[in-house]
């Protein structure tokens, strides 16, 4: 592996975990969910980058697509804002 592609990995983790930070610390959920999103795609690119287009294409259908549309189906039906308690 050269030097870029492992500065490129490193970029890219680093990237997945600020979006898994906000999608924690959010009390928005439908804007945690897009966090969450975009923290399966940055880790879709490191699969890729690791050349593992077949855990990339499950990786997509499922943390990305399926995954993301049921979270907002269930916030749909329920309060967008998460309560905090005193």
């Amino acid at each position: 592996m050269s030097l870029f592609a492992a500065s490129l990995i490193t970029f890219t983790l680093t990237i997945g975990a600020l979006f898994t930070y906000l999608a924690i610390k959010s009390r928005d959920l439908l804007k945690a969910t897009i966090f969450s999103a975009a923290q399966s795609a940055t880790y879709a690119l490191i699969f890729f980058l690791l050349m593992a287009p077949d855990i990339v294409l499950a990786y997509i259908a499922v943390a990305i697509g399926i995954y993301t549309v049921i979270l907002l189906y269930i916030i749909s039906k329920t309060e967008r804002y998460e309560e905090v308690e005193s």
